[in-house]
């Protein structure tokens, strides 16, 4: 029996970041001279994306709620470094502007992009991969996506932390080798390690290696504060010292790390185009933003699906 294609779930903050800092603006601009970098190198990376992973469906998730309360209730310092003075997120002026003009491309070509208030584009993300009909293939530099993994479904995750032209795709199996735990223990592992980048401070002097044998001998993070209480559970003195000093963190951490799977989303038109949904609309855009070369690449790569 034929495999069925898969479906690409897009981390589109993740990939127009990545692309506003990978071409520098002096090489994309409108014609009034406006920056379009991030506009063309995302649409290039869905294209390459498309050509070589050849899926059927296709959703890019979107940021509605970069910091929800929620987490921040839980964490305060979940990425408070990030928010600027004047409230919102720390994001570079000239990017800004092309995030809804990659909204508008999208649109006339007709793949779909969806967010919730309240949830980041992970916890879209993650709830696209549990509810979508599989294979499923998340696409992101996160490595918070990395829980997402399943082999049973199966999920996987491509890893753009090389780009998209040097894809990771991981597996179960590739998570434990690149952090020596499963992918459903991930979440446990990295409220363990903290990550920087995201406010997480995780246990003072505790890093992979041992992050991963706690979570390798006790389970979780909850096996773990049991066995804290347990005089017998073994653990070496100043390590259990460690872990009881960063109890009322690690009691939080891991709901903040964990991807939402039950955000409410509407019914999407998930199918993937074989040609532009609104072709004049599309050669406007390309027109007017100085996007020829990657609408056509787009666009070319959709029409070898046909």
């Amino acid at each position: 029996m034929a495999h069925r294609p898969p479906i690409l779930l897009i981390d589109a903050p993740s990939l127009y970041f990545r692309a506003y800092f990978g071409i520098p603006e002096s090489a994309a601009r409108a014609a009034d001279g406006s920056p379009v970098n991030a506009v063309r190198g995302f649409l290039d990376m869905l294209a390459s994306l498309i050509r070589t992973r050849r899926p059927d469906r296709m959703v890019c998730a979107m940021d509605h709620d970069w910091r929800p309360d929620w987490r921040v209730a839980l964490l305060p310092s979940y990425k408070a470094h990030r928010v600027a003075p004047e409230g919102g997120e720390v994001v570079p002026d000239t990017l800004s502007p092309q995030v809804p003009l990659i909204l508008e491309v999208l649109d006339a070509v007709g793949i779909t992009h969806v967010g919730a208030a309240g949830y980041e584009a992970d916890d879209v993300l993650g709830t696209l991969s549990v509810t979508q009909p599989a294979p499923v293939e998340v696409v992101s530099g996160d490595r918070d996506l990395f829980q997402l993994v399943d082999d049973a479904r199966p999920v996987r995750l491509l890893y753009v932390g090389r780009g998209v032209a040097k894809l990771d795709d991981c597996d179960d199996a590739a998570v434990r080798a690149r952090y020596g735990v499963p992918a459903n223990r991930y979440a446990d592992f990295a409220a363990l390690r903290g990550d920087p980048s995201d406010g997480l401070p995780g246990v003072a002097g505790v890093g992979e290696k041992t992050a991963a044998r706690l979570v390798e001998r006790y389970g979780d993070v909850a096996g773990i504060l049991a066995a804290l209480d347990d005089p017998g559970s073994g653990f070496a003195p100043g390590l259990r010292t460690k872990l009881a000093a960063a109890r009322d963190y690690l009691a939080v951490a891991p709901k903040v790390v964990r991807v939402a799977l039950d955000v409410p989303l509407p019914e999407l038109p998930t199918a993937l185009p074989t040609a532009p949904a609104d072709p004049e609309r599309l050669l406007e855009l390309a027109g007017e933003w100085n996007l020829a070369g990657s609408a056509r690449r787009l666009v070319d790569a959709l029409a070898q699906r046909a």
